[in-house]
């Protein structure tokens, strides 16, 4: 199969794209992998996407690719210099598979150098061919190096002239030895390439293979290849004006369950016309050499899947054959044994006086004490004299009481033609010198007899054997068959490439796998209405709560699932301690940095309260989603419903109250999980007893620190509340030069007293203490700030301020107008108790505001704007700063694309493929497969292959749901599981002994 591009190949591909693509401006680049690059170009209303892979090939593309999430160093590289730049040219170098690609014009131009041969590089040059930057850093010989700031030498390499000086072309076959390939001979030796060169030989009468000496003579063909070279070059000198897209074809044949085979065919080689070897294969013409070249590749994956299953097919055909033949080898086998058995028998029958006699002398001879030796020396002589009975003992078995016989038919005529029948040929008997003759003829009629009944009973086991085999073969046939089309048809979904779960109320829930996605994240997909949800652990991922209805409220359980979900993919997993996660609204979150500070990748900042969850085991889960067809999507319509938020009080006996387990990947004992288990929950229990709630009018949620402790004493939590909440927090690594500034920070404000907290604090002394708090926290320039705020919306009150937010599509829910109207300043101590004391759910609730903080909620407000401006401005720079634009990107669709994922599936639906999804246990408890992940010591192929074996071995299961969960690979099993886990299967899925 050819797999990469020929000197032929990049002059028509060459030609194809100076006259298509030149004059555009590139648009945007993308990586598909470490080799392979996209560029997005556009000129007015035409598009177009270039695509070239260092050592393969370059052509355009209709197809889409996948792309990373993150583009890599070299893609942001050759965004910064080629970005908006329009392609001058696309030129070969020499006669080299090498290619320069011109962006830009004088000394602001840019070469993109991609070499197709060997392993291939690609090179960003500046205009003099200083490298700027480079694939694959390399140096050939002392004087010639790849590497950046060193100049890419443009001389290409020259090919000697054999078209016009003829001496040249004599003095290659001269110096071949006698019987080498001629073609052989003149590939590396011109840039013709093999089909070239092959099409031009068969053209003028050379056959393929034609040798050195014997096909060839130097003396006579000379003239005529000399001729046939020079067709060679008008070709490759006119190829881009006759160039078609020509894909050679080979037909295949693929058994089918009936027994009957169906064709289909494979994609072999890709050239810019049609060659005379090639013109008695199938083949596939487009209208351009690039179409052809797209679409052989494109097909690759498909093919190999469709090869693959063929192979299955065949391996369960030919068992099935072997199977056959070994059957019709055993019955072959017995019936022959019955007739040499019965030949046996008739001979003896025939020859009955000679055995009665030979019988008799052996048992005188034994009778009289005789050695065997001297009894094998009596026969013998007796042969040489010429004794009949003596002549008829061709060997004695003593030590098994048997002699063995050479028999005739006494009564052959040796003049007729019964030399054919087998009776007549001399044959071996054995003869027991127990038996008389007679007796040893009835011994082989009743072997025959024996033989005879196997030979039947085989017959009829083999009938049942085949029988079993061929449903057996048919039904690989199929699931293969089966396997092969859901891998071709799956759709690979957008929030795939992440941490990602449906919740209980059917939302999606994405976290990011390293910075880059969580970059991704926050800056493509976190939009107004979602929740960011994070936990101040090392290696914790950003959580977003996709919300598609603005209108709703995200529910609480399903803000405690992605909580559990950020700590599990944390240090906790692995230190098996349980502490909290905190969430936060979308216009909270910001990649602004204050004043002097810069963010790195993957962090952010976070601007006013945190919403503390309460803590939770960590336990996970691993289960499979099912991928429904439209007409069975509205049966499960109601398999995620959402639960109002009056009946969330979430209890946590409910939620740790878990169906009895078996561990069956870990050696730990049953008993000792159970009592950390215990341990955990009582843990729980008390944290959730010391979450700290303040009533509305003060600050709903300060920070709580939950310093984790690996000691073997329980995991004791200490649990500090912070006096006031924070202005804003970084999430992610603090800069190195002011990572003092900000721990001193954190020191001050840990160290301040908890007035806030205090009860006894009347309404005028907290107004005088928040002022105050302001003050102090006020960056530069904002006393001024506020100063104007205070003057300008000094005369508007409160629904004022809502209707001119809403007019001005600000992010955030509406709040309750009337809500806060006719509230006092102050609340008494006993109603300040109540609301201490509500469930820590409490703060999943909306926020007082009143009438004393309505200034400051105007400032807020206007913030929020501010940053949602920013977040609108981040999206449309998102190309820019190197995110990368998903195909599939979260639209209202999504919601439809939800509902067709099922956990649950029935009998009747129609199942198109399947999911596997990691996601906390309480999740995953109405699903049909699923099982328990807890941290272990299991790796995660090990135990993502233990928990498909579980799920194939459930007796629930059906054929369609068996293919399917045959269907998945490998690596994405267990490619989102925490780490090293231990497997918990439920009693009602452990198969029976």
């Amino acid at each position: 199969m050819k797999v990469r591009f020929t000197t032929i190949d990049i002059v028509a591909a060459l030609a194809e794209i100076n006259l298509r693509l030149v004059g555009m401006r590139v648009n945007q680049i993308y990586d598909v992998d470490h080799k392979t690059y996209l560029i997005r170009l556009h000129r007015s209303e035409e598009k177009a996407v270039l695509l070239f892979e260092s050592g393969i090939r370059i052509h355009t593309t209709d197809f889409q690719w996948p792309k990373n999430p993150a583009p890599s160093g070299f893609s942001m590289k050759l965004r910064k210099h080629l970005n908006n730049k329009r392609l001058e040219k696309a030129l070969q170098v020499g006669q080299d598979r090498i290619i320069d690609l011109q962006f830009g014009t004088g000394e602001a131009a840019y070469h993109v150098i991609i070499e197709l041969y060997d392993r291939g590089n690609i090179v960003l040059c500046d205009y003099e061919y200083v490298i700027l930057n480079i694939l694959r850093p390399r140096t050939e010989g002392e004087d010639v190096r790849f590497l950046v700031k060193e100049k890419y030498p443009m001389e290409g390499t020259a090919v000697e002239d054999c078209i016009t000086n003829t001496e040249v072309l004599q003095s290659w076959l001269v110096s071949a030895k006698p019987g080498d390939n001629l073609k052989k001979i003149l590939v590396p030796k011109t840039c013709y390439g093999p089909a070239l060169i092959e099409h031009v030989l068969l053209e003028f009468g050379f056959p393929s293979n034609s040798r050195i000496g014997t096909q060839f003579d130097v003396t006579r063909d000379l003239p005529k290849l000399h001729l046939a070279l020079k067709s060679a070059d008008t070709i490759m000198q006119n190829i881009g004006n006759i160039s078609k897209g020509i894909v050679i074809q080979k037909r295949e044949s693929r058994p089918c369950p009936s027994g009957e085979t169906q064709d289909f065919y494979t994609n072999q080689e890709f050239h810019p016309m049609l060659y005379k070897q090639h013109e008695s294969h199938p083949f596939l013409e487009l209208p351009s050499f690039n179409q052809a070249v797209d679409e052989f590749f494109s097909k690759m994956e498909s093919q190999k899947l469709d090869l693959k299953a063929v192979q299955q097919e065949r391996e369960a055909m030919k068992k099935l054959a072997n199977i056959r033949n070994d059957h019709e080898k055993r019955l072959a086998n017995l019936h022959q044994v019955q007739e040499i058995d019965e030949q046996k028998a008739r001979l003896i029958e025939m020859n009955q006086p000679l055995i009665d006699h030979a019988i008799q002398v052996v048992r005188s001879a034994l009778a009289n004490q005789i050695a065997w030796k001297e009894i094998e020396e009596l026969v013998a002589e007796a042969t040489r004299k010429g004794d009949p009975v003596a002549k008829t003992i061709k060997k004695l078995k003593l030590s098994t009481n048997h002699i063995t016989l050479l028999l005739s038919h006494p009564y052959a005529d040796g003049d007729s033609d019964s030399d054919s029948n087998e009776l007549n040929k001399p044959q071996l008997v054995d003869i027991d010198l127990d038996l008389t003759a007679f007796a040893n003829a009835r011994k082989y009629f009743g072997e025959k007899k024996n033989a005879s009944k196997k030979e039947q009973k085989t017959i009829e086991s083999s009938h049942k054997a085949f029988k079993s085999a061929e449903k057996k073969a048919k039904q690989t046939l199929k699931e293969s068959a089966a396997i092969a089309t859901i891998r071709k048809a799956r759709k690979v979904l957008w929030f795939e490439k992440f941490y990602w779960f449906i919740s209980s109320d059917n939302y999606i829930v994405v976290g990011g796998r390293d910075r880059q996605q969580n970059e991704l994240l926050v800056k493509r997909y976190l939009k107004a209405g979602d929740v960011y949800v994070h936990a101040d652990l090392h290696g914790a991922s950003s959580i977003i709560v996709k919300n598609f209805s603005s209108s709703n409220r995200i529910p609480p359980r399903t803000l405690q699932e992605a909580g559990l979900m950020a700590v599990g993919y944390s240090a906790a997993w692995e230190a098996k301690v349980m502490t909290t996660a905190w969430w936060v609204e979308s216009s909270q979150v910001s990649k602004t940095a204050p004043s002097g500070e810069y963010l790195t990748t993957g962090s952010f900042m976070i601007r006013g309260k945190k919403n503390f969850l309460p803590p939770c085991p960590i336990v996970l889960g691993f289960g499979l989603l099912f991928r429904l067809e439209e007409g069975s999507v509205e049966r499960h319509l109601n398999d995620r419903k959402p639960k109002a938020l009056d009946d969330e009080a979430p209890s946590l006996d409910m939620e740790l109250a878990d169906e009895h387990v078996s561990c069956s990947s870990d050696s730990e004992s049953d008993q000792d999980e159970k009592k950390d288990y215990e341990r955990s929950v009582e843990d729980a229990r008390t944290l959730l007893s010391l979450s700290h709630v303040t009533n509305e009018e003060e600050v709903a949620f300060p920070d709580t620190i939950v310093p984790m402790s690996t000691s073997s004493s329980g995991n004791q939590k200490a649990v500090k509340i912070l006096n006031e909440e924070e202005a804003y927090t970084i999430i992610g690594d603090v800069p190195t030069a002011n990572k003092a500034q900000w721990e001193g920070k954190g020191k001050e404000e840990s160290g301040k007293p908890n007035q806030l907290s205090k009860k006894t604090l009347d309404s005028g002394d907290q107004e005088k203490e928040e002022q105050k708090t302001q003050q102090s926290t006020a960056k530069r320039g904002q006393k001024g700030k506020m100063k104007k705020i205070k003057e300008k919306y000094k005369d508007q009150d409160e629904d004022e301020r809502q209707l001119k937010m809403e007019l001005l599509q600000s992010a955030g829910p509406a709040r309750d107008k009337g809500k806060n109207k006719n509230k006092k300043k102050g609340k008494s101590t006993e109603i300040k108790k109540q609301a201490a004391s509500k469930s820590a759910v409490s703060h999943l609730q909306k926020e007082a505001v009143t009438e004393e903080t309505v200034l400051v909620t105007s400032e807020q407000t206007q913030q929020s704007t501010m940053l949602s401006v920013e977040q609108v401005k981040n999206e449309e720079n998102a190309e820019g700063d190197g995110i990368e634009e998903d195909v599939d990107q979260p639209t209202i669709t999504d919601t439809d694309i939800l509902n067709a994922l099922t956990g649950i599936p029935h009998s009747e639906d129609e199942l198109l493929y399947v999911i596997p999804v990691v996601a906390p246990y309480s999740t995953l408890m109405p699903y049909k497969f699923k099982v328990k992940i807890l941290p272990g010591q299991t790796k995660r192929g090990k135990a993502s292959k233990t928990a498909m074996s579980v799920f194939l071995l459930d007796k629930t299961a059906t054929n369609r749901e068996r293919d399917l969960i045959k269907s998945l690979k490998d690596q994405d099993i267990g490619r989102n599981f925490p780490g090293r886990v231990k497997l918990a299967v439920p009693q009602s899925m452990k198969p029976k002994k």
